[in-house]
């Protein structure tokens, strides 16, 4: 079920909040967190229910091992207990997500002709995984109290951000569940989640799944690119994502809000960044924190010298690409984002400083260029996007009459991979994109600066209602994929 779907938005949200709410009132809070688990659970299924067992099976397995490991006074083999869960998820992420990968590899390294297992992805399997792993580490560290099953089952089943995060802490979500005043419907929490949810439901209907169709022509429809196509190409999917990832990110806020709930930030106006560290500290921030606190400080983080340092932020951005798709692409463009942070630092240690307008531009510019190995299904689609950026196949301008004076010059005049209409849409969209991502403020601040008033719920309405008339392209969001 999707946040941007009729089912979601008319049917599944106003019941589960209605009978959760109608339970707690009669005292039934038990009941009530069965409901909500309950219902989390027919969100996840609803798109297929075989993967049902799996997430069920991962929780048992994942809450025995948390409840042993919590336990200061039983004389256990805590680190063997540990190790245990660790490999058991990184077992099951890997025979469902990267068999075909390490299957395919190995038929080209060794001339095999093994079969691929062709194995559907179970949905959200990257999350939930890094979600439990990093529990039964907080478990190890003493750092979770005693919960039950069903309390456990809520921290991973919530729906709001089961499906692509943000990856939350059992302790920072957990003492939320259990405090009475979150158990009555609070009116503000109504009005600021419906605020949020709107602009994420805005953001993902009328700006990513408009720019998905420009990126998808010139990654997936369009053989050979010009220069000016390929530039379209790789910023259409810039901001598809942008605008796709906040988007989901705002309506998972928006949504535990209506349930007293706050999901922590995930989203701080990345492209807003002057240097690649600083995009990391806005880019899906829970990710980068669970890397950082569960991999990169474990390997020693900056403890072991210069040289260490920087082989471990190049392992930590390799496994970040790893995680997010079972490719050679997804692991350079991980190995990228590692280049540019170890060039980043070492630039710092020489106290040099950019100007803003510049360092800005050089950020900016990496981060949509690296964006094209992430997008790209094949090596050869990547470079074929890269090719028309750099001008190997020509510059070629749109047939305008007013233009053509330009063809004594060498510059051609033709059609693109849209229709002239189209193309006349898509520049004033890039360029309106750009302005939002970098001047505008984003919904973190809107949300401590919210106020409901008649402007804002005009506003909002509109939007809301521009979504619901346009839900007949529904896509998935893109991090559904991951």
């Amino acid at each position: 079920m999707l946040f941007n779907s009729y089912e979601f938005i008319f049917a599944f949200l106003p019941v589960v909040f209605i009978i959760y709410f109608s339970l707690n009132r009669l005292r039934l809070l038990i009941a009530s967190k069965i409901w909500l688990v309950a219902s989390s659970l027919f969100f996840y299924s609803w798109w297929n229910i075989s993967y049902l067992p799996l997430i069920l099976i991962s929780m048992a397995f994942n809450y025995a091992i948390g409840s042993a490991l919590s336990k200061e006074k039983v004389k256990i083999n805590r680190k063997l207990i540990l190790t245990i869960g660790t490999l058991f998820n990184t077992g099951l992420l890997g025979y469902f997500k990267y068999s075909d990968f390490f299957i395919s590899n190995v038929n080209t390294l060794f001339t095999t002709n093994m079969a691929l297992l062709n194995l559907a992805l179970p949905l959200a399997i990257s999350f939930f995984t890094f979600q439990q792993i990093a529990y039964l580490v907080d478990a190890y560290r003493f750092e979770t109290r005693e919960y039950s099953f069903l309390n456990y089952a809520l921290f991973v089943t919530f729906f709001p951000q089961l499906i692509a995060g943000p990856i939350v802490h059992h302790k920072e979500m957990m003492p939320q569940f259990e405090q009475l005043r979150n158990k009555v419907i609070n009116y503000r929490n109504i009005a600021l989640g419906m605020f949020i949810f709107s602009i994420g439901l805005f953001k993902k209907v009328a700006v990513a799944d408009t720019f998905a169709v420009w990126a998808t022509k010139g990654f997936d429809e369009t053989e050979t690119l010009t220069f000016i196509e390929g530039w379209i190409t790789s910023l259409s999917y810039t901001f598809q994502l942008y605008f796709d990832f906040s988007g989901y990110t705002d309506m998972a806020i928006g949504a535990a809000l209506l349930f007293n709930i706050n999901l922590p930030r995930n989203f701080n106006s990345p492209y807003k960044a002057l240097d690649i560290q600083d995009f990391w500290r806005r880019w899906h921030i829970t990710l980068s924190r669970f890397l950082t606190q569960y991999i990169y400080i474990p390997l020693g983080g900056n403890r072991k010298g210069a040289s260490r340092t920087y082989i471990n932020i190049l392992i930590i951005f390799m496994i970040s690409g790893f995680w997010h798709g079972a490719g050679w692409t997804f692991v350079f463009w991980g190995f990228l984002h590692g280049l540019a942070t170890v060039i980043n630092r070492l630039w710092k240690t020489f106290r040099l400083k950019l100007n803003t307008v510049v360092a800005w531009f050089i950020t900016f510019n990496f981060i949509n260029i690296a964006w094209v190995f992430f997008r790209a299904t094949t090596w050869s689609d990547a470079i074929k996007v890269l090719k028309g950026m750099v001008g190997f196949n020509g510059i070629v301008l749109p047939s305008f009459e007013s233009l053509s004076f330009l063809e004594s010059y060498g510059i051609l005049l033709g059609s693109y991979f849209v229709d002239l209409s189209e193309l006349i849409k898509i520049v004033p969209y890039l360029i309106a994109a750009l302005i939002i991502v970098v001047y505008c403020k984003n919904s973190n601040t809107n949300m401590e600066n919210f106020h409901s008033n008649l402007l804002t719920s005009v506003l909002i309405s509109v939007a809301f209602v521009y979504c619901i008339v346009n839900f007949n392209k529904i896509s998935e969001f893109l991090y559904f994929n991951f």
